[in-house]
């Protein structure tokens, strides 16, 4: 069963950094480090990678970003 953090990753890179120009272009306008970026690419696509535990205050970030909720983030996210 996958988990809630790899679940988390693999919504927020399927959906939206992949449509984004670029890693660092994404980080910047979400303003997060690249390498949290580079941490939720490689949790949704490597299933050896040690699991990413994303911090709420990023999902926060990338939320307040995107103008949602974070309660609204969790219904897309169907958790």
């Amino acid at each position: 069963m996958e988990s809630v953090n790899r679940h988390i990753c693999k919504y927020i890179y399927y959906n939206w950094i992949i449509n984004s120009d670029s890693q660092r272009k994404f980080a910047d306008e979400h303003n997060i480090e690249e390498s949290i970026v580079r941490k939720i690419k490689k949790a949704s696509q490597d299933k050896d990678y040690i699991e990413y535990n994303i911090p709420i205050t990023t999902l926060e970030k990338i939320c307040t970003s995107r103008e949602i909720k974070l309660y609204e983030f969790f219904k897309m996210v169907n958790i």
